[in-house]
Parts: structure tokens; C-alpha cells; sequence
């Protein structure tokens, strides 16, 4: 597909400035879209480090939760789910 902006032109993502835009407002528009690409890496990382974090603490966590709002304690496997949303939709098996 072909487009009338050059490459070294072409918006990222679709983002670009208005060529009617003022100094000070492009500056606004770069500085916010760096620190939202920033959040975004940060939070990917965050995320990969959550997938290799281990479950095993985060299980006694979540068995405190489950007594508090059950009234009653419950094993919490090892082989269940890290994510709290699938695991608390596994509640019945406990």
C-alpha cells in the first residue's frame, strides 16, 4: 500500500503533530507520547516479571482471602491458577 508521506515521516502508531501545530504544542504532544511508550514498556515488563513470579507466596495470600470472606480455611494447591480471577472462579473445588 502505498502512502504519500515519506518514511522517515510516517506517523508511528498513527500518532503524528499537526503541521499547523505551535512549538510549544509539539513539544506537549512528543513529550506526552514518549511517557505514554515509557508507561507501556514498564508495564510489559511488569507483566513479564509477574508471569515468572512464583505462586507459592502469593497462595497463602490468597487462602487468608478466601478464610476472611468464607469463614472457614481452605488448601489452596499448588496447581492452581496464579491468576486471582481464575482461581477464585475455582472456589467450589478447595
Amino acid at each position: 500500500m502505498a502512502s504519500d508521506t515519506p518514511a522517515e515521516e510516517a506517523p508511528i502508531g498513527g500518532l503524528s503533530i499537526p503541521d499547523d501545530a505551535a512549538d510549544e504544542e509539539a513539544a506537549a504532544i512528543a513529550v506526552a507520547v514518549a511517557a505514554h511508550l515509557r508507561d507501556c514498556e514498564a508495564a510489559a515488563a511488569a507483566a513479564a516479571d509477574d508471569e515468572e513470579a512464583d505462586w507459592r507466596g502469593d497462595r497463602w495470600g490468597f487462602a487468608g482471602r478466601l478464610e476472611s470472606v468464607r469463614g472457614r480455611r481452605a488448601r489452596v494447591p499448588e496447581t492452581v491458577p496464579s491468576d486471582p480471577w481464575t482461581a477464585a472462579g475455582r472456589l467450589d473445588r478447595f
